[in-house]
This record gives structure tokens, sequence and C-alpha cells, in this order.
């Protein structure tokens, strides 16, 4: 099992990997269909079911559809571009996809919110539809948005498809018992392992290069979330707060007020800021998820900007490290709020930021393992309830939340020797139990949960 931390990690938009970027990428793969079939087309039709018509609108998934099939993609997203299109389409009823001729597209009929039961395949599934002159369907594809940006056809689901189409790779692994019997056996740390598999399918520039890059976009992210202010979008009126906290910690810091519990107060800062920049539709790295993004870049900023010793040039090892867990918990369970609640998505985020953080601070890599366990461990059962399908409330301090928990979990695993009792697969497994007897209310559904208690919503 391989899966590339450039597929763990990846540039897109807000607010949701599964529900945004998902459906943005399956409308072009869709596209690219289109454009290998012998039919000539006329008009286009979609068709979102399950989590993805239930939490759609909050979740801007049918804005995502309509940019998808007028050629948006989520790596190459350009915001202004983006309005002015869907100004355009709304306008004229037309999409004009490149190397297409211009197609019928009426978004406010041709885009259908199903809410009845889900496609067997996932909760996360849509159709797309072509259309002739007279409106027939003359090709159709299902696809299923399965987190973290990915999407695979009815087909390719039922079939069981990997992520992994590549050549074997030098330490491949589907466990972390696996993981961690390489890493005894070969002397290297776990972003070991991930270097050289990763450096079997591409050179060391390009490595580091795109390792670098995904850095980088984490951290403009929380730079541009700090500095704004403003209401999100959405209508639940909630104000973007990681501008008025961090001004008020850079003032405090200055007179020499701080108490030592507020470090935690600059890792929420940090979190929230990526996740209001993703509220409002912004670029973020998903990691594993856009309702999780913030988890990460706040445990990496803390670590850089508030631990002695830290070093720029380790980033790519946290990353790497990261990436190793966060492949454990999608091939073993999930990363899906859809499928297995937030514990999926925030819980593994923790679990990956605090392997990487206990493996920058010198940690084995049994200590490595079990900072992810003990991450994943305190996630369980969290329940994925958005309030009016928004990636807003609980998502935003959850996030802060979260990262609190990775660093305290890095913490107390850098305290033992690695030894536990619960290892990180039979966190993981419970994970996925879990999330399987839990009601679809609290998946992402908004049906239950603080999304139906909180008043006027």
């Amino acid at each position: 099992m391989f899966l590339s931390v450039f597929e763990m990690f990846k540039v897109g938009v807000g607010p949701s990997s599964s529900h945004t970027m998902g459906p943005m990428v399956a409308a072009a793969r869709f596209l690219d269909l289109l454009r290998a079939s012998p039919f000539q087309a006329s008009g286009l039709r979609a068709s979102l079911h399950g989590s993805l018509a239930f939490t759609g609108v909050g979740h801007a998934t049918d804005r995502a559809v309509i940019l998808g099939l007028a050629g948006f993609q989520p790596q190459t997203y350009d915001a202004e571009a983006a309005e002015a299109a869907l100004k355009e389409i709304h306008a004229s009823n037309t999409v004009s996809p490149a190397d297409l001729p211009v197609l019928r597209f009426d978004p406010k009929a041709d885009v259908a919110f199903d809410y009845g039961p889900p496609l067997p395949g996932h909760a996360n599934g849509m159709i797309l539809m072509a259309t002739d002159a007279q409106g027939d369907v003359i090709l159709q594809e299902t696809y299923y948005s399965v987190g973290g940006g990915f999407v695979l056809t009815e087909a390719e689901l039922a079939a069981g498809k990997d992520t992994d189409d590549g050549p074997p790779v030098p330490y491949p692994f589907k466990t972390a018992a696996e993981m961690l019997e390489m890493c005894r056996a070969t002397g290297l740390p776990i972003a070991g392992l991930k270097r050289a598999n990763e450096l079997s399918r591409m050179n060391r520039d390009t490595l580091d290069t795109g390792l670098g890059r995904i850095w980088q976009v984490m951290s403009d992210c929380i730079d541009r979330g700090l500095a704004s202010e403003g209401i999100l979008p959405g209508g639940l009126g909630v104000k973007r707060r990681a501008n008025g906290i961090h001004q008020a910690l850079l003032a405090e810091r200055g007179m020499n007020l701080q108490a030592p519990h507020t470090i935690n107060d600059w890792m929420s800062t940090y979190a929230m800021a990526v996740n209001e920049e993703n509220a409002a539709g912004g670029q973020v790295v998903t990691a594993p998820t856009n309702g999780a993004a913030g988890v990460m870049p706040s445990v990496i900023r803390y670590w850089l900007d508030h631990v002695p010793g830290a070093s720029p040039s380790r980033v790519g090892d946290f990353l790497l490290t990261a990436a190793a867990i966060g492949g454990l918990v999608k091939h073993n369970a999930s990363i899906s709020g859809a499928e297995c609640g937030c514990q999926a998505e925030v819980g593994s985020a923790a679990a990956m930021a605090a392997a990487g953080l206990a493996a920058v601070l010198g940690g084995t890599p049994e200590q490595v393992e079990n900072a992810a366990e003990i991450a994943l461990e305190h996630h369980l059962g969290m329940t994925c309830d958005p309030v009016k399908g928004l990636v807003q409330v609980p998502c935003i301090e959850r996030n802060g939340l979260g990262a609190i928990k990775a660093v305290s979990a890095a913490s107390l695993a850098l305290r033992g020797d690695g030894s536990h009792l619960v290892p990180l697969d039979a966190a993981i497994e419970t994970m996925r139990q879990t999330g399987q007897d839990m009601s679809e209310k609290y998946k992402e559904t908004s049906l239950g949960g603080l999304a139906v208690n909180v008043p006027n919503c």
C-alpha cells in the first residue's frame, strides 16, 4: 500500500475536500470522459446524493460542480476568475469547457439535490450526465467523493481500486505494526521509510520542492487568516476571530502578561486562521481534509515559532511522517466525515500532527506511533454535525482543540519509551467500527447534534 505525500496533502479550495474539491475533480473527470466520447453533447446535468445533498449548499457543492463543469480544477483555482465565470454561467445558462462545444447548463434546474437514500457505494455520491439536443441522456457516470479530495467512479469503487497504480516501493506497509518492524529492521525513522518510497516514484528535487510548496501554502493560509476580518459567508453571521485574538496575543506578549497556558491560544489562533480561510472558500491544503485543514499547519507553526531548536529544514520530515500515519488511517478506516464522523477528520489530523511533532522533536518510531495513537484514541466517537451544513460551527474551534490535543499527545509519548497498551492499529480499527455504528445523523448530514440544537439556524 502506497499513498504519496502529495495525495494526502493537496493544494485545493475550501470549504470541504469531500464536498467541494471532490465534486470539482469529478466534474473534470466527466469532461475528459465527454471529450473522449463519440457522442455529440448539447447539455449537462448533475444529481447530488446522500451527504452531498444534505449539506451540499453549506459546503458549496453546487458551486463546485458548476465551476468544475466549466473547466475549473482545485489545484489551479483562481477565485476572481471563478466569480466572473459564475456570473456568466447564471446569465447565459451555458458552460464553455475547453475542447468542447458550448453546452446548455442551467444551474438552478440542472443541479438536483436528491434527499432520498444515499447511493449504495458511499455517503458522498453524485451522478453526472450529458444530454443531446432533445434533452435525452447520452452519457452518464456515477462518482463517489471518498474523502481528502479522492474521487472514484462506481466501477472503480466496486473493484476496490487502490490509489496506487505504480511500481512496487521499497518499504510497503499496510499497518503500523509493519511500519515499526521495517523501522527496526532498517534503522530508518518513519520519515526515512516514507522518503525512500517517494523517491522510488520521483526525483529528490521534485520531492523537496513539492514538500516546500505544501508548507508554503499552509503557512500563507495562516497568515491570510490572521490578517483578515469580517463575517464569514453562509448566513450564520460567524465573525472571523483569528485576527483579533492574534493581535491581543501580540500585545500581551510585549507586556509580559501571558500565562503559560496561553500557548494554547496561539495554537488555536493558528488553526482558526486556516479554517476561517477554508470557510471563506480560500486556498488551503487538505490535511487530511479541508474541514480539518487547520490542525497540521497550526502544530507546525507552533513548533517553528515557539519551540527552541526548531528548524524549517525539518518540515519535510514532519510532513512525511504525518503522511505515513494518514495513509494508514485512510487505508484501514477513513478520513471522511460522511463515513465515520469528525473522528475521521479532526481525529486523523490530530494523529498525523502528533506523529509529525514527535518525530521532529527526536522521538523514536515507537514514540511517534504512540503519539499518533494517543491523539486518535481521544477523538474516538466525535460526531460531524455542522450547523446549517457550513464548515464553521463547530469546525473552526474544533481544529484549535485538535491542535492542542496533538501537541499534548506528542509530549506524553515523548515522556515514555514508546511501549503502550493500545496500538495505533487498534485505535484505527476502533475508529472504523465506531463510524460504522454511528447514526447517519452524526455523519455530515446536519440532521443531528449541534446542527439541530443551535437556535435560529
